[in-house]
């Protein structure tokens, strides 16, 4: 699997508890993360206010803040999409020399 970096990780988890919410497991599926993984990101997300947990139903939601966060990660990435370093083009250098 590629390197990911936290922004990508970060904007599968809001995507993946966009709407009417998602379980622990539905988001580590989606966002391809070990259990570990997903309790930091959570942790994470909630402390900054871009996700909730809503215990009645077990779920977490993409908050507000989050969908304006995701909103301007889907433009950053449509405006200049991620590179990608292969092996092949690592070494090569601007102008062929």
């Amino acid at each position: 699997m590629k390197y990911r970096s936290r922004t990508e990780i970060v904007g599968l988890i809001l995507e993946a508890a966009n709407g009417g919410g998602a379980t622990k497991t539905k988001i580590m599926y989606k966002a391809f993360l070990s259990f570990a993984q997903l309790r930091e990101y959570l942790t994470t997300l909630q402390d900054n206010g871009l996700i909730e947990y809503e215990g009645g139903m077990q779920t977490y939601r993409t908050t507000e803040k989050g969908m304006r966060l995701l909103d301007i990660y889907e433009k950053m990435h449509e405006l200049a999409p991620p590179l990608t370093t292969t092996a092949e083009n690592r070494f090569v250098s601007i102008g062929g020399h």
